[in-house]
């Protein structure tokens, strides 16, 4: 009986698909210590219930020039609450939170601590009419606007007090440069009908015998 060879059998195999895109990526090597991004990393166009885009706590921050540390800091004493959270859990905020934070801003400007501010909050939130609140922080404005007046015409006082001494000093260009600075307390080249700026008085005042000289006892 003759012996039968049979021929090898071959078995059609399907071609690979091409990988997709992402698939492909997600094959590259990753930076030391990176983790591979996931969908809580995507950005995510969240807006508000009349169409304003939602910022995020680094927004607020820029845009009042506060640290993002103080944003969370408002948040956790109370004077700020996050409008909602994006898909990778991050605050979200509504244009409101950014006069808020610009609100908290001017009123440190007027002197106010932030122990103080939360007080105005809470004074506002439990008043029982809009009138009344109003009437409290009209008050309070007021209150400010008088010791911000005070403080402007002080510093107009300092700031003709230090026009005058400049203008004294300047003439001590003419004096002689070998000239003591005992000197300066009866000094000649100045009017002595005019007295001295007080920024100028105070430099050798206190010094009756002269600089230099060593008090008795």
């Amino acid at each position: 009986m003759r012996q039968v060879r049979h021929l090898p059998t071959w078995v059609a195999v399907a071609p690979t698909p091409p990988a997709s895109s992402v698939e492909l990526l997600s094959t590259l090597p990753t930076a030391a210590g990176a983790r591979a991004p996931s969908d809580d990393d995507l950005e995510v166009a969240e807006t508000d219930g009349n169409g304003e885009k939602l910022l995020q706590v680094g927004d607020i921050a820029r845009a009042t020039n506060k640290t993002v540390r103080a944003i969370h800091h408002y948040e956790e004493v109370g004077l700020l609450r996050p409008h909602a959270r994006s898909k990778g859990r991050y605050r979200l905020y509504d244009q409101g939170a950014l006069a808020r934070v610009r609100w908290i801003g001017k009123l440190h400007d007027l002197g106010l601590s932030l122990a103080q501010i939360q007080e105005l909050v809470q004074i506002w939130e439990a008043a029982p009419s809009a009138p009344g609140a109003m009437g409290r922080m009209r008050a309070i404005y007021t209150q400010k606007l008088e010791e911000t007046r005070a403080q402007i015409s002080h510093l107009a006082m300092l700031e003709r007090e230090l026009e005058a001494s400049i203008d004294y000093l300047d003439t001590c260009d003419t004096c002689d440069p070998a000239e003591l600075v005992r000197a300066c307390s009866c000094c000649n080249h100045h009017d002595k009908t005019k007295p001295e700026p007080h920024l100028v008085a105070g430099i050798h005042a206190g010094h009756g015998r002269g600089l230099g000289s060593t008090p008795a006892g």
